[in-house]
């Protein structure tokens, strides 16, 4: 990652604001935290910080994965916010074009996944050790080359929706890890997370955010 990490530029689409919670639109090839060397120190929580020095991270995408963010202006809703995605509380779409036509137009995959550890920051099913993991998916437009999807994540294991639509057959469009043979035709991962729905940390209120695909 770190040879071929060029961020973009630009200002960072603010969805929601108040005391407690910061929503945003992440762009693709952003990092949501730093990575381990210098040359990854741009990231989108750093970024943040500067507006809003006391955001907290509460959860992440992927670099190449655009989409809600919702971050922590505040000890406490960082906790909340916290055991919502612990306990499942949250609610996430993502959009995603896909490699063939997928069938049938609605489904699941339920596949344990792990780390692949000589080959990581792959994953891989493993039906040994590997930590349940459930999505759920709904086309919703499909030929025989491509297909555009909704999927929607019950857990949040690390590139979830990047191994399930794998092990379908039916890799996301543009991913350079999992689908690389695409990656020269596509300018981006083309998955994104379109919506988020949380309860506000203070007034327990329910809460929907969306960010509009940008493919």
């Amino acid at each position: 990652m770190a040879s071929d990490y060029n961020p973009p530029t630009g200002e960072i689409p603010v969805l929601y604001e108040d005391s407690d919670l910061l929503l945003v639109d992440k762009p693709a090839g952003l990092l949501s935290v730093p990575g381990k060397t210098e040359d990854l120190h741009d990231c989108l929580l750093h970024r943040l910080e500067r507006a809003f020095p006391t955001a907290r991270l509460v959860h992440r995408l992927d670099r190449d994965t655009s989409g809600v963010m919702v971050f922590a202006l505040t000890p406490h809703a960082q906790r909340h916010l916290n055991l919502q995605f612990e306990t499942r509380k949250t609610k996430k779409t993502y959009l995603a074009r896909l490699q063939g036509r997928l069938q049938p137009a609605t489904g699941e995959v339920d596949l344990p996944l792990i780390v692949d550890w000589p080959n990581r920051p792959r994953q891989m099913v493993c039906h040994e050790t590997g930590k349940p993991s459930l999505t759920l998916w709904k086309v919703l437009k499909a030929s025989d080359t491509e297909t555009r999807v909704r999927l929607f994540p019950h857990t949040g294991r690390s590139h979830q929706l990047r191994v399930h639509t794998l092990a379908l057959g039916h890799p996301i469009l543009g991913d350079t890890l999992y689908a690389p043979e695409t990656a020269d035709q596509y300018p981006r991962m083309m998955l994104h997370a379109e919506e988020l729905r949380v309860n506000h940390p203070e007034s327990g209120k329910g809460m929907k955010f969306r960010a509009p695909p940008p493919f």
